[in-house]
């Protein structure tokens, strides 16, 4: 039988995440509907400027999203960040990472479509569309997709970005495992008591998202912050001490089950929604 491509997406999406229930999925409350994020790395040669992408982002693609209720939508550069000395200064030739919350897989799948055939945004990203192939905006843009987590089902905006204040700083991290099986032990860890002690710790988690389409699977990607370098720092210096922690990593059941662990820190761009 051949289903139509929207369909079919639908199908095998919602297989994969259904496939990946951890302990406490039945736990969450009636209605809790568990979000789907998109992240974009779009990535440049080095010494390139990221102007022209900025300038579709803010300008069409950003609009366009909210136009269609999608909001939330954070968009950031790397830093580089010495822990010690608690500094921080933008990293050269960086992504531009472009974190999109859709309530349901319906809403990711057709986003893309609508946005291909809205001619507002045709208008808007003229430039960056219509860009000549011997000066390409960027070289490849990887792209991944999440399914939120039982614990948090959606995205939780902390003040300082409510607020938009000036100095906030995020953190995102994904942890790979060496199997699917290790990496559903890892996701949970966070559902069964590392996210709630995140939030006691004031680390003002985000989003938590099982990685079920993308490169580098089996793994998760979050994202944590604060309203400065030190605000972030901070919570995590209690982290690995915490008693909680101590017990849950050491806990037989959770062994081996992560085999890298990236962190990238991210400030926000000008016209960021978070």
């Amino acid at each position: 039988m051949n289903l139509p491509r929207r369909a079919f997406l639908k199908s095998s999406l919602t297989a994969s995440a259904l496939a990946a229930t951890t302990s406490r999925a039945s736990a969450a409350p009636a209605g809790a509907a568990r979000e789907y994020y998109e992240l974009r790395a779009y990535r440049v040669k080095p010494g390139a400027s990221l102007a022209p992408i900025e300038g579709f982002l803010e300008k069409a693609l950003l609009p366009a999203l909210a136009k269609r209720g999608v909001k939330n939508v954070g968009v950031f550069t790397e830093l580089e960040v010495d822990k010690r000395a608690r500094t921080s200064k933008p990293k050269a030739d960086t992504p531009l990472w472009v974190l999109i919350p859709h309530a349901s897989l319906e809403s990711f799948a057709s986003t893309a479509a609508e946005l291909s055939a809205d001619t507002a945004v045709q208008k808007a990203g003229a430039t960056y569309l219509g860009v000549a192939k011997a000066s390409p905006a960027f070289e490849r843009i990887d792209t991944w997709l999440y399914r939120a987590f039982a614990s948090m089902p959606r995205m939780e905006v902390p003040a300082f970005s409510t607020k938009r204040t000036p100095t906030r700083v995020f953190e995102m991290r994904d942890y790979e495992s060496h199997s699917e099986k290790a990496a559903l032990s890892k996701m949970a860890m966070f559902d069964n008591g590392e996210t709630e002690l995140m939030r006691d710790l004031g680390m003002s988690p985000m989003f938590f998202g099982q990685g079920i389409a993308g490169p580098n699977l089996p793994h998760l990607r979050y994202i944590t912050g604060g309203p400065n370098l030190d605000g972030h720092l901070a919570p995590w210096a209690k982290f690995g001490p915490d008693p909680r922690w101590v017990k849950m990593k050491d806990d037989p059941q959770y062994k081996d089950n992560t085999s890298r662990n990236t962190a990238r820190f991210l400030a926000p761009t000008a016209y960021s929604q978070l």
